[in-house]
């Protein structure tokens, strides 16, 4: 009697194993076009990630200066451009202040300073370009972004 119990509970535990849908490893390629613009958007955030990478390499572009080490300087400042054009590309709505108050600005001149290598104007240029992020976050409505010590304590002399 046992085994006949046992039995029925092993066929009816693998009729609900084989009843139940196989879920596709593959979240994103696998699923129909509205559910992966879903999921797509949702994975890659907003402007906060962006930001997220240019306050990284901000502070390694800092160090990079400290170390006169000004072709890895560059190299970041390059990166913080495309970052915050990544991050403006998902949240368009940021792209006026960015584009005004950054990358049309300060950005492009402090990358030809950067390629200069003159030590002494990149140390002087860095806070200039430290004031441009920091009228960003106050166009932004995110002061708060500015009380913190890669503003308040970094430098590059």
């Amino acid at each position: 009697m046992k085994l006949l119990r046992n039995l029925a509970l092993v066929a009816a535990a693998l009729t609900f194993v084989v009843a139940q849908p196989v879920l596709a490893d593959d979240w994103l390629t696998n699923a129909d076009e509205d559910t992966r613009a879903e999921r797509l958007s949702s994975y890659l955030g907003g402007f906060s990630g962006a930001m997220w990478e240019v306050g990284n390499r901000w502070e390694r572009m800092a160090q990079a200066i400290r170390d006169d080490n000004f072709e890895l300087a560059h190299y970041h400042w390059d990166k913080i451009g495309s970052a915050i054009r990544g991050g403006y590309m998902k949240r368009p709505a940021r792209q006026a202040n960015a584009d005004a108050l950054f990358l049309d600005g300060i950005w492009k001149n402090y990358l030809e300073t950067l390629e200069s290598g003159d030590g002494e104007a990149i140390r002087k240029q860095f806070g200039q370009a430290r004031d441009a992020c920091m009228a960003c976050h106050v166009a932004e409505d995110v002061p708060f972004m500015n009380d913190q010590p890669m503003f308040t304590e970094q430098e590059v002399e």
